[in-house]
C-alpha cells in the first residue's frame, strides 16, 4: 500500500516537473554557463517548493491554500516582475569559461531564489489536488500515507531535474564563451518573457 503511494508520488513529482517553463530555462542556462552542480541546485529548489505545495494538498491545509489563492494576483505580480529581473540579469550577464573551477559561492542563493519563484504560482495546489484524486489519492490519506506521496513527489520531481541538467551537460563542453553569451541572451529573452506573461495575464 505504502509503496504503491510511494510510486505514484514519483511519477506525479516526475510528471509535474517536466514541462520545461522557466525555472526549466534557469536549470538549462546554469548547467550549460556555471555546471552540473548550478544546475542540481535550481532543480532542488523547484522540487521543494513542488514538496511544500504537495503537502498543502495531501494534508488537506485548506486555511493555507484559501489564504495563497485569495493573495494570487499580488503573489503572481511580485514572481513575475522577479523574472523581468532575472531576465535583464541572465541576458546580461558574463559567462564563465568552462574549461575553469566554478567558485561555489551564491548556490543557498540560487536555491532559495528557485523556492520562492516556483512557489510564485499557488493555482499549482489546485494540480496537485486534482492529480491527486484522478489516481485515487484525494481523501482518506493518515499522516504516514500523506507524508509518503509528498515523499515521492519530491523525488520524482528531483529526477526529472536530475535526468535535465545531466543531459544539458553533455552539451557544455562543446560551447565555447562565445556560445555561452548566446546562452545567456536566449534564456534572458526566454525568462523576461515568462514573466511578461505572468503579469499580462493579470490584466
Amino acid at each position: 500500500m505504502e509503496l504503491t503511494i510511494f510510486l505514484k508520488g514519483i511519477l506525479i513529482g516526475f510528471a509535474m516537473a517536466v514541462p520545461v517553463g522557466p525555472i526549466g530555462i534557469m536549470c538549462i542556462r546554469k548547467t550549460l554557463t556555471e555546471g552540473h552542480l548550478r544546475g542540481l541546485i535550481i532543480g532542488l529548489g523547484a522540487a521543494t517548493a513542488d514538496l511544500l505545495y504537495g503537502c498543502v494538498a495531501a494534508f488537506g491545509l485548506t486555511v493555507i491554500s484559501n489564504t495563497l489563492v485569495s493573495q494570487r494576483i499580488w503573489i503572481r505580480l511580485v514572481g513575475g516582475t522577479l523574472l523581468l529581473f532575472l531576465g535583464i540579469r541572465t541576458f546580461r550577464a558574463h559567462p564563465a569559461d568552462p574549461k575553469l573551477h566554478i567558485n561555489s559561492s551564491g548556490i543557498f542563493r540560487s536555491y532559495l531564489t528557485t523556492v520562492f519563484l516556483t512557489l510564485t504560482n499557488p493555482l499549482t495546489i489546485f494540480a496537485f489536488i486534482a492529480v491527486f484524486a484522478v489516481l485515487g489519492l484525494g481523501t482518506g490519506l493518515g499522516y504516514f500515507s500523506a507524508s509518503t506521496l509528498v515523499a515521492g513527489v519530491f523525488i520524482g520531481s528531483s529526477l526529472w531535474f536530475l535526468f535535465l541538467s545531466t543531459s544539458v551537460t553533455l552539451f557544455r563542453k562543446k560551447l565555447d564563451l562565445i556560445g555561452l553569451r548566446w546562452v545567456n541572451k536566449i534564456a534572458g529573452v526566454l525568462i523576461i518573457i515568462s514573466g511578461v506573461i505572468v503579469i499580462v495575464s493579470l490584466l
